[in-house]
């Protein structure tokens, strides 16, 4: 095997890949996913109740309810803003404390309080917001809250839903990257018939293969990364990130390239992907829905490669608490490289006859 022809491969299609749509194509989708999820669907499966308060004599309970967590507070100025905003769905609630409410409460004169409820609110945002005003308004009135609230957990705690879709953003990412764009690369030079004319010069299969797997690496590890970035999800141990990603880009480089090898033409590839695609997609699942059993994952060769990533960038865990599903996913890699082999050696002899 000749590095000089593996490296004069690489730079062709390194000066000639930016040009391509396929490439622009795998830096969008990631884009376009994570301002979607995050953007979009993050405020949407994740919501805090909304607050909005008009407060008309400075009261204590404006300055105590801007304190609480959990809850995206609004002061205004304007009573028709605020009942225009909770009918518009813009807030959950609303509210609204006359001049000197707070001496009133003290006094015990029961002031009226208005309070205003979207019809569009979920049922536990009103009682969320309904029992906290009642616990203001007995703060200022010097009375203690007249039970002590203990919260129990069932079950385990869920990540927001912003967070457990980023492995399928992350398979979107590695797959157009690793396979889409690395398998097409390699069956459109077999259908234009250039890679027979490279193969009659001295350059062998495998160097072809390995030429175009460098380039695939490449730029699925910059498209990840920024996937990752983009998603909040590097963690704080970069180098236990960095080893992971390279694990799993090999493996998915090693998957596209399996696929080219294995298509005739870019129908083929096509088919191929729609038939077999959803397999390496399937993990992603039981990120969503936790509550599915986890053992069914594990055995979709995809979950040792995601599985790392996910654990160390978003979980913020380390190699300490990987090192199984990283050897796993280093195993299969290891696995892959026969084959790869196998299939070049029989595309190059196929190409010779």
């Amino acid at each position: 095997m000749s590095s000089k022809r593996v490296l004069e491969i690489f730079l062709k299609d390194f000066k000639l890949g930016p040009r391509s749509p396929l490439f622009l194509f795998a830096i969008a989708i990631p884009l376009l996913l994570t301002f979607l999820i995050q953007v979009v669907f993050g405020d949407l499966f994740d919501p805090s109740p909304r607050l909005a308060v008009v407060d008309l004599g400075d009261s204590e309970i404006t300055k105590e309810v801007k304190k609480l967590e959990g809850i995206d507070v609004t002061v205004l100025d304007d009573f028709d803003e605020m009942k225009d905003g909770v009918e518009s769905h813009d807030f959950d609630a609303g509210f609204v404390l006359q001049e000197n409410f707070d001496q009133m409460v003290r006094d015990e004169q029961r002031p009226e309080l208005e309070f205003f409820i979207s019809g569009e609110s979920l049922a536990s945002e009103r009682i969320i917001l309904s029992v906290t005003m009642i616990d203001l308004i007995r703060k200022v009135e010097g009375l203690d809250s007249p039970v002590e609230i203990e919260v129990v957990t069932f079950g385990e705690e869920l990540a927001p839903m912003s967070e457990r879709l980023v492995p399928l953003i992350l398979f979107y990412a590695l797959f157009v990257a690793g396979v889409f764009v690395k398998g097409m690369s390699i069956v459109e030079e077999k259908e234009k018939g250039t890679l027979r004319a490279i193969l009659t010069t001295p350059t062998k299969m495998i160097e072809f293969v390995l030429a175009k797997g460098i380039l695939g690496f490449v730029i699925a590890i910059i498209i990840t990364f920024i996937t990752l970035l983009l998603n909040n999800a590097i963690g704080n141990q970069p180098f236990a990130l960095l080893l992971t990603l390279f694990v799993s880009v090999i493996m998915i480089i090693q998957i596209g390239i399996i696929f080219a090898l294995l298509s005739k033409d870019v129908k083929a590839l096509y088919t191929f992907v729609k038939s077999v695609g959803f397999v390496l997609f399937m993990p992603a699942v039981f990120y969503i829905w936790p509550d599915l059993p986890q053992w069914i994952a594990k055995i979709f060769p995809t979950y040792w490669m995601i599985d790392p990533i996910y654990k160390i960038g978003v979980e913020g865990l380390g190699l300490g608490d990987v090192w199984f599903e990283l050897l796993i996913a280093f195993l299969i890699v290891l696995l892959l490289v026969p084959v790869v082999i196998f299939l070049s050696k029989r595309v190059e002899r196929s190409l010779a006859m």
